[in-house]
């Protein structure tokens, strides 16, 4: 088992979906935060945060591999991976487990004492996720929170510096964060139930509880297509989308995003095409919010 499997198991392109969140969320709290902390400090939180957020990254998909095994080997288009097919065992797959989880604990306790106790909070989150398919269509939004949680997490890590359990019981989060995370839960669930397009048959078969296999094509398209649209307003009515960089941003990539929803069928390769996109999201929006400038006290102008 070499690193390119070990790579290939945890789907490590998919950490491009999660990974501008968190720098995201780090930025907010620099900005908000730059005088009062040092400047080492902040420089030495991004790289405990990036370990946190890679081993999260690492958990959750292990995690979720482990779980639907069961479920892999009964779809066409799964059967093939890792534990189906023997390519890994069972026990090299909880030895990552162990190391992503002790990846994430570290980066956390390495940063404060919040985030050490926080950070089982996505450890809770992740363990959930694969058995809410097998009871309801919202299996997508609880997909959501799990990368939710990435802008938030970064910003509890930096803000705890200074205000302990304040940042989180004072509601420093609100309305910045907020509405960043929800309009993350809500960006991901549109672009996971367009995913599950692709297990339609199967998870009937197997009374998975995806949205596609639970409503019509033109439901799950209009759904899709709604929710873009909330996550947009998201982003627009958080604090500091009354800047035009970011507010441009958000709707550049709102459209896009609806553009190829529509053009599904018109479309030669659909699911690359959306996840090329929604991959692309995140990055067009953490350049946006870097190009705010922070106001002589901290907090955006």
């Amino acid at each position: 088992m070499g690193i390119k499997d070990i790579l290939s198991f945890v789907k490590v392109e998919h950490t491009l979906f999660s990974l501008p969140f968190v720098l995201i969320g780090y930025v907010l709290a620099h900005n908000q935060f730059m005088h009062e902390l040092s400047s080492q400090k902040f420089g030495i939180d991004i790289l405990w945060i990036l370990i946190a957020a890679v081993g999260a990254r690492g958990l959750a998909m292990t995690l979720n591999r482990i779980i639907d095994r069961d479920i892999d080997a009964a779809n066409p288009r799964t059967e093939n991976r890792h534990l189906v097919s023997g390519a890994m065992s069972m026990n090299t797959a909880w030895t990552l487990s162990a190391i992503f989880l002790g990846m994430l604990l570290f980066g956390a306790w390495q940063l404060n004492e919040v985030a050490l106790m926080m950070a089982w909070l996505p450890v809770l989150v992740f363990v959930i996720y694969p058995y809410t398919k097998r009871y309801t269509w919202l299996c997508h939004f609880w997909l959501g929170l799990c990368l939710a949680l990435a802008p938030a997490g970064a910003w509890v890590a930096v803000t705890a510096d200074v205000y302990g359990w304040g940042a989180i019981t004072d509601f420093y989060w609100f309305p910045e964060v907020f509405f960043i995370s929800l309009g993350v839960t809500l960006w991901i669930a549109a672009f996971d139930i367009n995913y599950a397009r692709m297990d339609v048959e199967s998870d009937r078969e197997s009374g998975i509880h995806s949205f596609p296999s639970r409503f019509s094509e033109a439901a799950t398209t209009r759904t899709s297509v709604q929710l873009t649209l909330l996550w947009f307003a998201c982003f627009a009515i958080s604090n500091p989308m009354d800047e035009i960089w970011f507010l441009a941003a958000a709707g550049l990539m709102s459209a896009l995003n609806i553009a190829v929803i529509i053009a599904r069928e018109k479309l030669a390769d659909f699911q690359t095409t959306l996840f090329r996109v929604s991959m692309l999201t995140g990055w067009v929006l953490l350049v946006a919010i870097m190009m705010i400038e922070p106001s002589s006290d901290g907090l955006f102008d």
